[in-house]
C-alpha cells in the first residue's frame, strides 16, 4: 500500500443522463477551484461519471483528516452550500446526492499490481 494514504470525502449524485453528468462535473470542478483547492492539505478532486450516465462521484483527496476538519471548521462553508445550491438549479436535468451525512474515508487497504500468473 502507498504510504500516502490521505483522508477523503466521496460524494455522490445520480443524474438523469449524460448532459446532467457533464454539467454537474463542471459545475463542481468550479466549486473546487473556486472554494476548495486553495486550503492546506488539499490534494485534488477526482470526478468519476458512470458509463450508463446515471450518477456522478466526486472523490476529493486531503492529506489528513486534520486538514479536512480544519477546511470545514474555516471555510465559508454557507457561501460553498449556497453556490453548490445554486449550480445543482442551473442543471438542465435532474441530480439528487445519494448520502445524508459527508461521507469521509481512510485508505485502510490497497493491492496494487504484481506479476502476472502464468497458469490460468
Amino acid at each position: 500500500m502507498s504510504a500516502d494514504s490521505g483522508f477523503y470525502s466521496i460524494i455522490d449524485y445520480t443524474v438523469d443522463g449524460f448532459d446532467t453528468q457533464r454539467e454537474l462535473v463542471a459545475a463542481f470542478a468550479e466549486i473546487q477551484e473556486r472554494w476548495v483547492r486553495f486550503y492546506p492539505g488539499y490534494r485534488s478532486a477526482r470526478f468519476h461519471a458512470s458509463t450508463d450516465g446515471a450518477r456522478v462521484y466526486t472523490i476529493v483527496h486531503w492529506a489528513s483528516e486534520a486538514d479536512y476538519r480544519d477546511f470545514v471548521a474555516t471555510s465559508d462553508g454557507e457561501s460553498r452550500m449556497d453556490a453548490i445550491r445554486t449550480a445543482l438549479e442551473g442543471l438542465s436535468g435532474k441530480a439528487e446526492v445519494r448520502m445524508s451525512e459527508a461521507p469521509t474515508y481512510t485508505v485502510v487497504h490497497e493491492v496494487g499490481p504484481g506479476p502476472q500468473r502464468l497458469d490460468p
